[in-house]
């Protein structure tokens, strides 16, 4: 199987992630997903003029992207794999 392949199954896996999983957890799968499939961050810095808890919500995202900016695609795509493998780990251990 391929990387692309992998990534893909395991996209498909973080649906399955537990209600429990950290919202830190989240945002780096978030950036990491996205650095993945669609390369550098390409959006502005969310507007101070949103409803704060939207602006937030969008910061910390904006903020997770910006965080793995320097990975290769490949690269965001391996460690996103191995973050949901740990994750789902971790969750399966908590059972």
């Amino acid at each position: 199987m391929g990387l692309k392949e992998e990534f893909q199954e395991h996209a498909e896996k973080a649906r399955t992630l537990p209600s429990t999983t950290t919202n830190e957890s989240l945002l780096i799968i978030y950036g990491l997903y996205k650095q993945a499939t669609v390369g550098p961050i390409n959006i502005n810095f969310p507007g101070v003029f949103q409803p704060t808890v939207v602006f937030e919500r969008e910061r910390s995202k904006w903020d997770a992207w910006k965080a793995v900016e320097g990975k290769s695609q490949e690269e965001a795509m391996s460690d996103y794999i191995a973050k949901i493998k740990q994750l789902l780990e971790e969750a399966a251990a908590a059972e």
